[in-house]
């Protein structure tokens, strides 16, 4: 395939906005779509990167821009970001697209299945990374979910706190509640829900090492080890009885094929009069793996499920839904925030990272980001029961306990109470 023909095929994915392509020592060309939109302009190494690019732009770009063999002008990832994702459904639906597409799709379910073992390899391929990383974007509680953006001028810990009241609210926290946390990460929910209601237990289950060690310190430095218990344990091994069960950004870690089992565990675990609270990154559309890009780099096994695949495995097992919330854009704006503040601290970050691990890292914040701008991207919340009546009939009490939450979360982090933990 010539440069020609490539771009040829090129400018047949590119319906809205302009993209200015120079190969190796060629000319630009332009290429323009019918509709107004972003102007980007990018050099690209050489013809047999442009026909890998062509042929499957979903990985061949970021991996370029990783390698830096792909040069953005001006170093514009958001407005490649923004053209990428306002034409990606052209090529999804071109001949060529489908091609490309074809076999990964038919071969998905292998990198799915998610086995016990397999799920702990892939949460420590990216939640066993520094904590220097982390700290350098994510807010003092380290919630690594979407926040609750109440006001367009709020900032990431204001937003962290409202979801992390919400999470609360919808809980129906009450004195002496026995909590399961699934995937409770560094334990900065666990935390949160003490200090919204110190007269609980919290038992949180992780995969990550690095997680796990970091929730018991911090633990341990707020003298709240007879609260908080965590342990690296999978969901499926887990016993007992709960008055309430809650898991955030857990299930795109699950796989398609274990929804009915992870529902199932749930319904196992959550006491008769208990209530769940599940928050996870969803599409209101088909469901789908995450791109190819996404899968080798960041989220192996990842996967995002549609509203409909979230309502079948709950009603399958005959758990009764009391609520349901769909957020959108607050994803968006979560991860402009954590970008913005991992450019400020990107030198704390190259202290321990290079330079290629540090383009990856903001292709996948600026990628994530569009994902939730441009395309069928939003964040579901479901509240769950065995009984309808586990939970008031009317929404007014999530608005005063959220309200009284909110209070006591800030209270917390105004005070001192929560720190960074450091080596």
């Amino acid at each position: 395939m010539t440069d020609k023909v490539a771009l040829a095929l090129f400018r047949q994915f590119v319906r809205k906005g302009t993209i200015t392509i120079s190969v190796g020592l060629g000319k630009p060309v332009v290429i323009t779509g019918d509709i107004p939109g972003p102007n980007v302009s990018v050099h690209i190494k050489n013809s047999a990167l442009l026909r890998r690019i062509v042929a499957k732009p979903d990985i061949a770009i970021g991996e370029s821009y990783m390698d830096n063999s792909l040069i953005i002008e001006n170093d514009d990832l958001e407005s490649l970001m923004q053209f990428l994702f306002e034409n990606s459904n052209q090529w999804r639906q071109h001949l060529a697209g489908r091609i490309s597409l074809f076999m990964n799709n038919r071969l998905a379910f292998l990198h799915h299945w998610n086995l016990p073992g397999v799920s702990r390899r892939n949460v420590a391929h990216h939640y066993d990374l520094t904590d220097a990383l982390f700290d350098s974007f994510l807010d003092p509680r380290r919630q690594y979910s979407c926040g609750y953006y109440e006001h367009p001028d709020v900032g990431i810990t204001d937003a962290q706190n409202t979801k992390l009241a919400r999470i609360a609210a919808k809980l129906h926290l009450s004195k002496g509640d026995q909590i399961l946390d699934i995937g409770c990460g560094w334990g900065g929910l666990a935390n949160a829900l003490i200090d919204c209601e110190p007269d609980v237990h919290v038992s949180g289950i992780t995969l990550s090492t690095e997680q796990l060690a970091y929730a018991k310190r911090m633990a341990a430095m707020a003298n709240r080890e007879g609260n908080l218990d965590f342990q690296l344990r999978d969901y499926r091994h887990q016993r007992g009885s709960f008055d309430k069960i809650v898991s955030v950004g857990m299930l795109e870690h699950v796989g398609p094929r274990n929804f009915n089992t992870y529902f199932g565990t749930i319904k196992r675990l959550l006491a008769p009069k208990g209530i769940a609270v599940i928050h996870t990154i969803g599409v209101n559309d088909n469901p789908a793996p995450v791109n190819r890009w996404q899968g080798k780099y960041i989220f192996p096994g990842g996967y995002i499920p549609s509203f409909q695949q979230m309502v079948s495995a709950i009603t399958h097992h005959r758990i009764q839904i009391l609520d349901v919330e769909v957020m959108r854009l607050h994803y968006a704006e979560t991860l402009r925030d954590w970008r913005l503040r991992f450019i400020q601290n990107i030198d704390m970050v190259r202290a321990i990272y290079d330079d290629r691990f540090i383009r990856m890292w903001k292709f996948y914040l600026v990628g994530c980001e569009y994902f939730f701008r441009c395309q069928h991207g939003m964040v579901f919340q479901f509240q769950i029961a065995h009984d309808q009546t586990a939970a008031p009939v009317n929404r007014r009490y999530m608005t005063e306990l959220q309200d009284k939450f909110w209070e006591k979360l800030c209270q917390a982090n105004n005070s001192g109470n929560i720190k960074r933990s450091v080596r």
